[in-house]
């Protein structure tokens, strides 16, 4: 005869007790299956077959970011990205912004490199010796800036550099942060200064800086250049620097685009050195680091002239006389190196 089964067993408390446990084994292991291909799909690489960048513009919410990110070709499994980022209470963590996305990227890069904000860093560099408005127009040119800028700064008070920014950045933040710089480098620089300097203020060394900046490219040279300003301040000399006469006559708006006339080097502006006495009103550019720590450190010499050597640097002199021969031999370098006049063919 068959075992009968106990009546506990069969008691419908015990049934539905089973069921229910049935149920739970049943829904974990659905549960856990899910996640285990979940987290596979979460880590597998992506569709994408080359670097890409998206731009993720600001309101969007998870949906929209997924379905952006589909039509983008960076994911291809919508739900395993929002799924994610509700696993990782991270909903109010997407940042938007410009982001780079590498090749093959997963969905665990994807959405780590949304979560934590790496967005694309665009680069400007503004080269050294440029007046205000040629920063400002610089600026203006560049299309991931956004914005306008007010007014133009005031000449010298922008420091040339490499500055980083992501798309979309205000100009007038780029200006902040280069007027900032400025303040900070010029009163470090002013702070080392040599003792004996004829400058009197910040202001007036950022005025030489600019001077010496305009004169030279070369790093070798400047030092020299500032040491020939500072004995003709000393001795009450004119400081004759050519820059000053072109940014007298442009204002600050760039080059002439030809050679001074002799009428200009006579022509009185404010910033003529070749007329006024002593330093101009102001900077006639931006200087950089360099130009400024040449201006407060300059080359103990007593050169009083230097002229362009024809080869992309100048030579020095303590005296008229020696400046005159140098003078001489550039002009004989700029004669041999003249274009000759084509010659009648002979009959």
């Amino acid at each position: 005869m068959p075992n009968r089964r106990s009546k506990r067993v069969r008691h419908p408390l015990v049934i539905v007790g089973n069921a229910i446990f049935t149920l739970l084994v049943v829904v974990l292991i659905a549960v856990g299956t899910t996640l285990f291909l979940g987290k596979q799909r979460f880590d597998a690489p992506g569709p994408l077959a080359a670097e890409k960048v998206v731009n993720i513009p600001r309101g969007l919410g998870i949906k929209d970011i997924s379905d952006l990110l589909m039509r983008e070709g960076v994911i291809d499994q919508p739900y395993v990205f929002i799924g994610a980022v509700v696993v990782l209470k991270a909903r109010g963590e997407l940042k938007f912004g410009e982001y780079q996305f590498g090749k093959h990227a997963s969905v665990a890069d994807v959405v780590e490199t949304i979560i934590e904000g790496k967005v694309v860093q665009h680069a400007i560099t503004i080269a050294e010796g440029l007046t205000s408005e040629q920063i400002v127009a610089k600026l203006l040119e560049n299309d991931v800036l956004s914005g306008q800028i007010k007014e133009i700064p005031r000449e010298g008070t922008l420091l040339p550099e490499t500055y980083k920014f992501t798309r979309g950045m205000a100009r007038d933040q780029i200006i902040q942060r280069m007027q900032q710089a400025h303040k900070r480098v010029l009163a470090e620089v002013w702070e080392h200064r040599m003792a004996d300097l004829p400058l009197k203020t910040p202001a007036q060394l950022v005025t030489l800086a600019s001077i010496v900046e305009k004169e030279t490219g070369r790093a070798d040279e400047r030092t020299r250049v500032s040491s020939v300003f500072i004995n003709r301040l000393k001795l009450k000399m004119r400081l004759q620097s050519d820059p000053t006469i072109i940014y007298g006559l442009t204002g600050g708006k760039g080059s002439l685009g030809r050679p001074i006339l002799r009428s200009e080097i006579d022509q009185h502006t404010p910033y003529n050195t070749y007329v006024i006495e002593g330093l101009p009103p102001g900077p006639i550019a931006n200087p950089g680091r360099a130009s400024l720590e040449a201006a407060a450190n300059p080359a103990r010499t007593k050169e009083l002239y230097f002229v362009a050597d024809g080869n992309g640097g100048h030579v020095f002199s303590d005296n008229y006389n020696e400046h005159q021969k140098n003078v001489a031999k550039l002009r004989g370098i700029e004669q041999a190196n003249a274009p000759q006049p084509a010659q009648a063919p002979r009959r």
